[in-house]
């Protein structure tokens, strides 16, 4: 099996849903949050 993630960390702001670095996003928990975004190709994984 192949050992590279088919998706990547991405940081959101709450308030108005820009995105935003994810250094950014932990160092305000209450105001953002962190997600999860697929790579491109690989699609909805869950």
């Amino acid at each position: 099996m192949s050992s590279k993630r088919k998706t990547f960390d991405v940081g959101r702001d709450s308030e108005n849903g820009q995105f935003i670095t994810v250094k950014e996003a932990e160092s305000r928990p209450k105001e953002t949050t962190v997600e999860r975004v697929p790579k491109r190709g690989h699609g909805d994984t869950k």
